[in-house]
C-alpha cells in the first residue's frame, strides 16, 4: 500500500485515526488494496503521515476489530478476505458530515435541510 492512498487533514474536525480507518475501509478488498495486501508498519505509516504512532495504532486496532485486517507477528497487518457485506460507507460518510456540521454549530434540522437542498 502506498502512502499516497492515505491522506490526513488535521483541520477537518475528523480525528486522524478515523480518517486513516475510513480510507482503508473504502479501498480494502478492492483493486487498490486487495485481500492479502500488507499494510505499512505502524511506525512507517505514522512517520509518512507525520502522526504519532498511537494514532495509527488505534486505526489499525479498529480495522482489526471490524474484521477488515488481521495482524500476525510474522506477516504484519494484512487485509482480510471479505466474507460478509461491505462496510456501510454511506454511514461512514454521514458520520463525517455530522461531525463537520456540529463543528460549524448546526443542529440536526439544519444539517438535514442542507442535505435535502443538495440532494
Amino acid at each position: 500500500m502506498s502512502r499516497a492512498l492515505i491522506t490526513v487533514d488535521t483541520t477537518s474536525g475528523v480525528p486522524p485515526w478515523r480518517q486513516i480507518h475510513d480510507q482503508i475501509v473504502r479501498v480494502a478488498g478492492g483493486p487498490l488494496l486487495p485481500a492479502g495486501s500488507r499494510l505499512p508498519t505502524i511506525r512507517q505509516l505514522a512517520g509518512d503521515l507525520g502522526l504519532a504512532a498511537g494514532t495509527v495504532a488505534r486505526a489499525y486496532r479498529e480495522l482489526e476489530a471490524a474484521g477488515i485486517t488481521r495482524t500476525a507477528r510474522r506477516l504484519g497487518t494484512v487485509v482480510q478476505e471479505r466474507t460478509g457485506p461491505a462496510p456501510d460507507l454511506l454511514r461512514v460518510a454521514a458520520a463525517e458530515y455530522l461531525a463537520r456540521a456540529r463543528e460549524l454549530g448546526a443542529d440536526l434540522e439544519a444539517a438535514l435541510e442542507a442535505v435535502r437542498a443538495e440532494y
